[in-house]
């Protein structure tokens, strides 16, 4: 027989050895949000799940769970197999942990698979993760990048990540560079999937001794920040990029290859086309038309990005303030990491606090 497990069970079993993690609920429940580093063996696709759905609300649960064994039963000896090829300990989870976890369980455990199932599903998972953001204790000192729109502070941010330095890329798990172009060409996440980003990424980052992330707003895109991510950005230590206007509209052009995503932009700057000088926003338009990015790019950013940010800029004061004159990215990323390793040489001289990439 397959072993109840609760969630806590279930992260030390992660913990201490492998353990692939099945949601067996339909495909749309799982794209809107699941357990991280979970698989979808969805027991019902999104219209068998509708059916058997509408059955238990309208005509009665024996009905529902007899179409249930119907749909199960045409497909059981693939739906089994997805199982068998998979290697180690297992633990599948529903919603709440109710029938359709328990079917596929005792389903498995019949065909001698053992798996584990979680009690209360992906909402015990929810839950965990709406209280800890709540009550998180954010240990690490805080290392805020800042620096006018194209300095590259999320292509600094994922160079340093590389070489396995400690960052949040807040934009990277909300699917949005956070302005008005911040969706073009991403996949963006719902509160849901960045909260469990979030926490998932704040606990393999509690024992560094600093953390790097973008200056953001508290909203990015379709999600807000947990509060606690607003006051370490007050309370650390500023790191400014300041770089030429050249080499920022190079930078957005290869951010977001307007090439390849000319009506997605297009659309996007009508909808602040009025915030600008109607001569300059006519001519942005005339640009982005005929496909002269570049022109549009340097103008946006001399009328309407960078006044905004001077602006900004003034709310943070000279406390606490690294600022780092750059020519282009490579030198930021060398400037940057250089005063790290000054700054922490007892980290530098360690691994241990080093995040696996």
């Amino acid at each position: 027989m397959f072993q109840d497990i609760t969630l806590e069970q279930l992260r030390a079993l992660q913990d201490r050895k492998q353990m692939t993690i099945i949601d067996v609920r339909s495909p749309s429940e799982y794209r809107d949000s699941t357990i991280m580093g979970s698989l979808n063996i969805p027991l019902f696709d999104d219209a068998e799940r509708a059916e058997v759905g509408t059955l238990y609300k309208q005509k009665s649960v024996q009905a529902a769970k007899e179409r249930g064994l119907e749909l199960v039963s045409a497909k059981l000896p693939a739906f089994i197999r997805q199982f068998a090829e998979i290697p180690g300990d297992k633990t599948v989870f529903c919603w709440r942990g109710g029938m359709r976890s328990r079917t596929t369980a005792t389903l498995l455990s019949l065909m001698d698979i053992h798996v584990n199932r979680l009690t209360g599903g992906y909402k015990a998972y929810r839950k965990w993760v709406v209280e800890s953001l709540e009550s998180y204790d954010f240990k690490p000192h805080s290392y805020v990048i800042h620096g006018n729109t194209g300095t590259g502070k999320t292509a600094l941010l994922h160079r340093l990540q590389h070489s396995s330095y400690p960052v949040l890329d807040l934009e990277g798990m909300a699917g949005h560079r956070g302005s008005i172009f911040g969706q073009v060409g991403l996949q963006t996440n719902n509160q849901k999937t960045f909260d469990s980003l979030l926490l998932e990424k704040l606990i393999t980052l509690e024992h560094s001794p600093y953390v790097l992330f973008e200056a953001e707003s508290m909203r990015i895109g379709k999600v807000v920040l947990p509060p606690f991510m607003g006051r370490q950005k007050e309370t650390g230590t500023q790191l400014w990029i300041e770089m030429p206007l050249e080499s920022r509209v190079a930078q957005i052009m290869e951010d977001y290859r307007p090439h390849e995503h000319q009506e997605e932009i297009l659309t996007a700057f009508r909808r602040i086309k009025s915030r600008i000088h109607v001569p300059i926003a006519a001519e942005i338009d005339r640009s982005l038309v005929s496909g002269d990015f570049e022109n549009a790019v340097r103008l946006l950013l001399e009328h309407y990005y960078d006044p905004k940010y001077d602006h900004t800029s003034l709310l943070y004061g000279n406390s606490d303030k690294v600022t780092f004159k750059v020519d282009h990215l490579d030198e930021a990323v060398t400037a940057v990491t250089a005063w790290l390793e000054e700054r922490h040489p007892e980290a530098s001289s360690s691994s241990s606090w080093k995040v696996q990439v």
